[in-house]
């Protein structure tokens, strides 16, 4: 039997830049390394900008997925964020 990870959710629909970015950030602050987030958006820079925002602060993409003019970003929490101190 194999357990199936629930990744936690986050609704950034009719969000214009910054505020995906900003949304997500938010949230990972509330969470521990490993756990799973997935944000829908629908502004399409989001799918560049959550990206690079979890490039810069050591978080891993695990899959953009499209539709129906929504993206979903399914991130894994890192470590540590870069800037902390």
């Amino acid at each position: 039997m194999t357990t199936q990870i629930v990744p936690e959710q986050l609704d950034a629909r009719r969000l214009l830049c910054p505020l995906p970015v900003i949304r997500t950030q938010d949230r990972v602050v509330e969470m521990r390394a490993g756990d799973i987030l997935a944000v829908c958006c629908s502004d399409p820079g989001a799918r560049y900008d959550i990206p690079a925002w979890c490039r810069i602060n050591g978080h891993k993409i695990l899959e953009i997925s499209e539709g129906n003019y929504e993206f979903t970003i399914t991130l894994e929490v890192g470590e540590d964020d870069a800037f902390d101190s």
